[in-house]
């Protein structure tokens, strides 16, 4: 599998966080020669705050971390790869049960300060003793700053980790947010997207906790689309430390709160920067696509249309063949089902605008627009022409690769 074109020449260094230890190992879970488990050790005290799948068939973990994330406190995270632990029955559960016992012991809590996250095969039952015993090793070895070693533990498909960070001055301190993500296929977010923990120092109440990460994800991970499909273990957690209040910084209640202002900013640059960068990891893809659909009625509506756009096989594929064949863009927007005027409807590809009031724009030439169509990161704006609102969404092309990747990835 080659990397992907878009894989950065230098990954982001993130800094320690005060709270945050982790740790890495090879486990052997599917994988050979490479990290497939990972522990993040939390200091007592974190809260937590997370979005997950909606899928009618969610995860083994997915469910353990719904039924723990009320009580809005963690003092560890385990993950795997490899083995998504999906459509597993009683052994998925039995697997999550032994797992999280595991982990409550090495890191001296309850089992219900622990969550868990599992990506990979669905279907195949997950042996936790196979692993289960490293989890003691990995909380001896934890430290501060193991960032790539955990982001690499939780790849699958993906060519490279993926790893953000940004700070932020709150009451005079600096609070840093760092992020780590996993994702490359079966892409298409219903409320977070495939795997992506957020950490942060900040002093955070559950509540703002929760609240930071439902903001977060709206205009980042549910943002973004692959292939269309949504998986099984969709899993985004914020942790607060909140070792930045020893410093001075009291704590937030509220993710809307003044003095949160900056940090609610900061991690939705993070969670937007993983998203970014797990499309520009999309399997295959060899170009990182913005859609942005305007005068729309509402903007559910444009993100809508923008998903039907993004989501098109016809769409991908003209991107990936450089074809500036703006004609599916038009069949994209009236299968979306929304309201959009045929007469007043506009088309820009970057600033080339190639269609306007239902037909093509005065001016335009298929030279201007091929030239266009071979750049790496490319932009696609429509005006619906029937109201005010608009969004945005991140989508790549789709090559013969995706579907070699897919074909082979069981084999």
């Amino acid at each position: 599998m080659s990397i992907s074109p878009f894989a950065p020449r230098k990954l982001a260094e993130l800094p320690a966080i005060e709270g945050v230890r982790l740790a890495a190992c090879e486990a052997g879970i599917r994988y050979r020669g490479r990290k497939d488990l990972m522990l993040a050790l939390l200091a007592p005290g974190t809260a937590v705050g997370g979005v997950l799948t909606r899928s009618r068939m969610a995860s083994a973990p997915v469910d353990w971390c719904r039924e723990r994330l009320a009580r809005g406190t963690a003092r560890a995270l385990v993950v795997n790869s490899g083995n998504a632990n999906a459509f597993t029955g009683m052994k998925g559960r039995e697997a999550v049960r032994a797992t999280a016992e595991a982990a409550a012991e090495a890191a001296e809590c309850t089992v219900d300060d622990v969550f868990l996250a599992s990506t990979g095969v669905i279907g195949e039952p997950l042996d936790p003793s196979s692993f289960t015993g490293r989890i003691a090793e990995l909380a001896r070895a934890a430290e501060a700053g193991e960032w790539e070693s955990a982001a690499r533990a939780i790849m699958t498909t993906d060519t490279y980790p993926k790893l953000a960070t940004r700070t932020v001055t709150i009451d005079g301190q600096d609070v840093t947010v760092n992020g780590i993500a996993k994702g490359a296929g079966m892409i298409a977010p219903d409320m977070a997207t495939m795997l992506a923990f957020i950490f942060t120092d900040a002093p955070l109440s559950a509540a703002a906790a929760q609240g930071l990460c439902e903001a977060g994800v709206a205009d980042s991970f549910n943002a973004i689309t692959i292939d269309s499909d949504t998986s099984t273990s969709d899993t985004v957690l914020l942790f607060a430390t909140g070792a930045a209040g020893a410093r001075g910084v009291s704590k937030l209640a509220g993710a809307d709160e003044v003095r949160g202002a900056g940090l609610t900013a900061a991690v939705e640059e993070v969670m937007r920067d993983l998203a970014h960068q797990v499309v520009k990891d999309g399997e295959g893809a060899s170009k990182f696509i913005a859609i942005t659909v305007e005068g729309a009625e509402s903007a559910q509506a444009a993100r809508r249309i923008g998903f039907s756009i993004a989501n098109s096989p016809l769409v991908k594929t003209a991107f990936a063949g450089e074809d500036p064949n703006w004609g599916r863009v038009v069949m994209a927007v009236g299968k979306a089902g929304e309201a959009a005027d045929r007469d007043r409807l506009a088309i820009w590809f970057g600033n080339i605008q190639v269609a306007a009031d239902g037909e093509i724009a005065p001016g335009y030439t298929e030279e201007d627009g091929a030239a266009y169509m071979k750049g790496a990161e490319l932009e696609l704006r429509v005006d619906v022409g029937v109201g005010s609102a608009s969004s945005t969404v991140w989508t790549c092309d789709l090559t013969p690769e995706y579907i070699s990747i897919n074909a082979d990835y069981r084999s």
